[in-house]
């Protein structure tokens, strides 16, 4: 879905009617300097924070700690203001030295007992936006994801999530959620390869439902576009930054980023893309730039 500039502000509502912004921090690998980090993209301007209850990739207290530090130090701003998302993450992606539920319980009590420690690391009453981490295998849904989303939307109809979704899901499962569940998700959330068209398969499910998809690793996973000639030309022609190119290229295909750079230079250039416009050329030829590459 090609997103016209007029329809492009900093802000988009989702299908459970939430006002999320379409540029969010994701605060995934930043351990000990998390809250550092956190305070540091709320002073530069975001609004909107990924995490998980995931102490294997995710300091989730030390988000907790910054928003709630700038939230007493800043009173005009409220909770409300801000986006908080965070995960339900099965055993297979935490660290088996760290879980943050027991493993042995049911996996509704799992849940339940995740969330939980999720209210408290991020020291709030509610989360705007409650995200499985990712379906139980890579094939299909299974039980365990049916009752796991079954629990996600039990929290959901108590009011303490807004908006439920799913991330590293592949089109045929996404396809098969939203045929099935009772809930349907707000947002998917999925790692993105210009190689794959950008995930297109599933960006055009999502289109089709009126999900908002969340692309991560935009630039990491897609870095030699950084030194792309066309890419290089237009920032040139625009005045802006290689990663400000391909951030407003998603913007315009309808996409939510997510950025998790560690610099304040860059954070303040990712949130400054909504001055500009591509062409739809130019968004055309990015969406297939990939074209040009080969890959083993």
């Amino acid at each position: 879905m090609k997103v016209t500039s007029k329809e492009i502000t900093k802000y988009v509502t989702t299908l459970a009617g939430i006002n999320m912004p379409r540029m969010i921090y994701g605060t995934a690998w930043k351990k000990d300097k998390t809250a550092e980090l956190v305070k540091l993209a709320l002073e530069s301007g975001f609004i909107g924070f990924d995490t998980a209850c995931q102490p294997k990739h995710y300091y989730e207290p030390g988000s907790g700690k910054a928003i709630t530090d700038y939230l007493y130090s800043n009173t005009n701003v409220k909770r409300s203001d801000l986006f908080i998302q965070t995960k339900f993450t099965f055993l297979r992606g935490q660290d088996p030295n760290n879980i943050p539920y027991n493993p042995k319980s049911p996996f509704n009590e799992q849940v339940d007992e995740s969330f939980k420690k999720s209210l408290i690391n991020l020291n709030t009453d509610y989360v705007d936006s409650y995200v499985l981490h990712g379906p139980y295998t890579d094939n299909g849904l299974t039980e365990a994801d049916w009752k796991v989303w079954n629990a996600m939307t039990e929290i959901y109809k108590s009011g303490k999530v807004k908006q439920l979704g799913i991330s590293n899901i592949s089109s045929s499962q996404l396809a098969m959620l939203i045929n099935l569940a009772e809930v349907k998700p707000s947002v998917v959330q999925n790692r993105c390869y210009a190689r794959s068209k950008w995930d297109k398969e599933t960006r055009t499910i999502c289109s089709q439902n009126n999900i908002i998809y969340q692309g991560f690793s935009l630039l990491t996973a897609n870095v030699y576009l950084l030194k792309d000639n066309y890419i290089l030309k237009l920032s040139e022609n625009k005045k802006k930054t290689p990663e400000q190119i391909i951030f407003r290229f998603c913007l315009q295909v309808g996409m939510a980023p997510l950025t998790g750079t560690t610099s304040e230079k860059h954070m303040k250039e990712d949130l400054n893309i909504f001055d500009f416009e591509l062409s739809e050329e130019e968004v055309n030829f990015i969406e297939n730039i990939a074209e040009r590459y080969t890959f083993k």
